[in-house]
């Protein structure tokens, strides 16, 4: 069976506007356009409880190959199918990479400060915000290791040319939304770039799906990654 509602499994509906909902966990109570099928809401913080084991495991890595780190972070069971989760993993797997691979920065500040980026990205940002929150953590990827800030030069342009490089291959591919999709591409793109603007040199391996039989939405051979 595939589950969606971490309650009771029931599938998701998606709302045209905010209601203020409860979460079933925290019971904490915030304007949102998703609950199942059953009217269960689970917020962002609790469905991403256990995130912050991230970080560990990440300071632990030593690959180059940010496919295979990525891939050890979906394993823990903090992890679902879907979720903002992946806003923090994609950049998260990315420094880890680029660090290991001769990157110049403080591994333990940066996984930190992608925690807090990353975390601000709610939900359904790809489908209500026009921009998938694995494309935009890519893009959070170049702009840490780039010292990027508003008034920045070449780093500011840099980070937005990553995030559109992400956001526009996510995009040619068409919804509906599947976060390991989606983290999968943002990540080449990110190799990819690096390579060619930051001069350092990730590894990757060829990408194959293990997840379909848990999405309900997989797009099958549409996608890439498709076994």
């Amino acid at each position: 069976m595939k589950y969606e509602c971490l309650i009771c499994g029931a599938p998701l509906k998606y709302l045209e506007n905010d209601e203020l909902m409860e979460c079933a966990i925290c019971h904490k109570k915030e304007n949102s356009k998703t609950a199942c099928e059953n009217g269960h809401y689970i917020c962002n913080e609790c469905h991403t409880q256990g995130m912050d084991s991230i970080i560990g495991v990440c300071l632990a890595e030593s690959s180059k190959n940010p496919i295979d780190i990525i891939q050890k972070l979906m394993a823990l069971p903090f992890c679902h199918m879907h979720g903002p989760e992946h806003h923090v993993m994609v950049g998260s797997a990315l420094l880890t990479a680029y660090k290991n691979a001769g990157g110049e920065i403080d591994l333990v500040k940066a996984l930190s400060e992608m925690q807090a980026r990353g975390k601000k990205v709610p939900g359904g940002a790809c489908g209500f915000w026009g921009a998938c929150g694995a494309g935009v953590s890519a893009g959070m990827f170049v702009s840490i290791v780039t010292g990027s800030t508003p008034l920045a030069n070449e780093a500011w342009g840099l980070s937005n040319m990553m995030t559109s490089s992400a956001l526009g291959a996510i995009g040619e591919i068409g919804g509906p939304r599947c976060c390991k999709r989606d983290s999968y591409i943002s990540v080449i793109k990110a190799v990819e770039f690096a390579r060619v603007h930051l001069g350092v040199e990730m590894e990757l391996w060829k990408i194959k799906c293990i997840h379909s039989k848990h999405n309900n939405q997989c797009i099958g051979k549409r996608c890439p990654f498709y076994q």
